[in-house]
């Protein structure tokens, strides 16, 4: 097979809502252009947990409590809902042999370092989402918008 017959073999999953898509809670985006260029590339694939586990777009805030459950401001339990799209994300990683990731930082899925604390008040804490931890437990690397140039240098 001629080398630019070759399909470029993902390295890395991407959070979504940081290649432009609209699909955050409540229906914003970030785009930083260079995670743009790795999907189109082929070298990354873009994933929303919280779409994958079956969540609308928009939909109520959610946040992790000190039990680990995930509730929306209304108090409905949603803990189901995000560990489905966590298993899903795990499951493409998985699939492809990707061992590294890039998600949204303070997301109940994908918080890296932060998250919200559970009270609806804006308060973060050190903690990491659902997605972020079930992919470290399979030995994932996860990193957040914040470390794109220490990646990638000055070009995200």
């Amino acid at each position: 097979m001629d080398t630019k017959d070759r399909r470029t073999r993902p390295a890395w999953i991407v959070s979504a809502c940081l290649c432009g898509e609209s699909v955050r809670y409540d229906g914003r985006a970030f785009c930083y252009p260079g995670l743009v260029n790795l999907v189109h590339t082929g070298e990354a694939v873009q994933v929303c947990p919280e779409r994958l586990g079956g969540l609308s777009v928009p939909r109520p805030p959610c946040e992790i409590t000190t039990g680990g459950r995930v509730f929306d401001c209304r108090g409905c339990d949603q803990t189901k809902a995000f560990q489905q799209g966590a298993r899903k994300v795990l499951e493409l990683c998985l699939r492809y042999g990707i061992r590294q990731a890039i998600l949204k930082d303070k997301s109940p899925s994908c918080g890296v370092h932060t998250r919200y604390d559970g009270s609806f008040t804006g308060r973060l804490v050190s903690g990491e989402g659902l997605t972020t931890h079930l992919l470290r437990q399979h030995g994932i690397a996860v990193y957040s918008e914040q470390e794109l140039t220490a990646l990638f240098g000055a070009d995200v």
